[in-house]
């Protein structure tokens, strides 16, 4: 069974230090293919955070073996204040650390990988996804080959469970989410509001019967900036050949032990008619 790393959120210049350190450690002793890390890497986009990021994802890999680390740019991840910076190179501190790719894609025998940037140097926040991301990541999809498990990533959330986080949706996700279903997406990826949850959404397949497509967000990874008494946690997935097999391992930070553990598994639906959840505290 192969398993993808989902960290989010980890605000650099906000980190706590033990909790990176446990981090590190229990992923060292997982066995992950790939990683990925969706948005908000930054707290200020300031050349020294962005430099600790670095080193953060050059001992991340180190530890996953040389795995493969995408990294996704979040708003934080854009100037704020030097509005010059902002409206004429937004993306120049995060280039300078991690290549000049934005929107970077894996794939492998099980899985395909979609990174999309909804960031806008027009808005403080929200995030947009634009039509022709939208199509290029769904002919992306259509290309797909039998046993990929299908995942999207974006910063901004595609779906919420809480009222009071609808302002925080992604701009432009009715369309992407009707247009990518049909393509044939299994998981899309999210962070932004520090609340870890797995959603599910019935939409159009291909054929027009109900076809599962699940938001799987995570919370804050290292950062002090906890809501919602979340506290730090990352997702693992674990997916099996086939892609009809795939679990969501959420791990939180325990306080008192100062280490990560599995605290809930959910098993997804992919591919087998409407979508239905169960998931398992431990």
């Amino acid at each position: 069974m192969a398993a993808l790393l989902h960290l989010s959120d980890p605000h650099f210049g906000t980190e706590r230090a033990p909790v990176v350190e446990a981090l590190l450690h229990c992923v060292a002793r997982q066995t992950i293919d790939v990683a990925v890390i969706s948005g908000d890497i930054t707290q200020r986009a300031r050349r020294h955070q962005f430099d600790a990021a670095r080193a953060f994802v050059e001992r991340l890999r180190a530890g996953l073996n040389g795995a493969p680390v995408l990294v996704l740019p979040g708003n934080h991840d854009i100037p704020l204040y030097a509005l010059q910076r902002r409206l004429l190179r937004p993306f120049a501190g995060f280039r300078r650390v991690f290549g000049p790719q934005l929107e970077a894609c894996h794939e492998d025998d099980s899985l395909q990988l979609q990174l999309v940037n909804t960031v806008s140097r027009w808005r403080h926040t929200d995030g947009v996804v634009r039509a022709d991301q939208v199509e290029r990541v769904a002919r992306r999809l259509e290309a797909a080959r039998p046993g990929q498990l299908r995942v999207i990533v974006t910063h901004q959330p595609a779906a919420v469970v809480r009222p009071q986080d609808a302002s925080d949706l992604l701009r432009g996700r009715e369309r992407a989410l009707r247009r990518w279903a049909a393509a044939g997406a299994d998981l899309l990826l999210g962070g932004h509001i520090h609340l870890p949850y797995v959603q599910p959404l019935a939409l159009p397949g291909p054929d027009g019967a109900p076809r599962p497509l699940w938001v799987v967000q995570a919370g804050t990874a290292l950062s002090h900036r906890i809501r919602h008494e979340a506290g730090n946690s990352f997702n693992l997935i674990r997916h099996g050949a086939g892609a009809s097999a795939c679990v969501v391992e959420r791990w939180d930070y325990d306080e008192a032990e100062h280490r990560f553990a599995c605290r809930a598994q959910t098993p997804l639906a992919l591919e087998c008619g409407p979508a239905e959840a169960t998931t398992r505290a431990s």
